[in-house]
C-alpha cells in the first residue's frame, strides 16, 4: 500500500512539472485523478479474484483510497500552492 502511494504522489509530482502559475487546482485534480485510478484497478483486482475476503479488503482499500485523494486535492487547493515551483509543490503534496 505505501508502494502504491508512494507511486501515485511520484505521478502527481512529473504532472506538477508541466504546471505553470498558479496550478493548484490542476494539482489537486491530477493527485485525485491519480488516487482515483489507483482505486480503479483496486476495484478491477477484486472483481476478478474468487476470495470474498479478499475481494472485501481490496474494495476496502479502493475506497480509502479514494477518500485519501479527495483529501489530498481539497488539502491542495485550500493551501493555494505556486505549482509554478514544482519543488515547493512536490514538497506540500509529500508533507501531506
Amino acid at each position: 500500500m505505501k508502494k502504491l502511494t508512494f507511486a501515485v504522489v511520484g505521478a502527481a509530482a512529473l504532472a506538477l512539472a508541466a504546471c505553470g502559475g498558479k496550478g493548484d487546482d490542476k494539482l489537486g485534480d491530477n493527485v485525485q485523478a491519480n488516487y482515483d485510478n489507483a482505486a480503479e484497478n483496486l476495484d478491477m483486482m477484486a472483481d476478478n479474484t474468487a476470495d470474498a475476503n479478499a475481494a472485501d479488503s481490496l474494495h476496502n482499500q479502493a475506497d480509502a483510497l479514494k477518500a485519501e485523494g479527495d483529501r489530498k486535492a481539497d488539502a491542495i487547493d485550500d493551501a493555494d500552492v505556486n505549482a509554478q515551483n514544482s519543488a515547493e509543490a512536490a514538497a506540500a503534496v509529500n508533507a501531506m
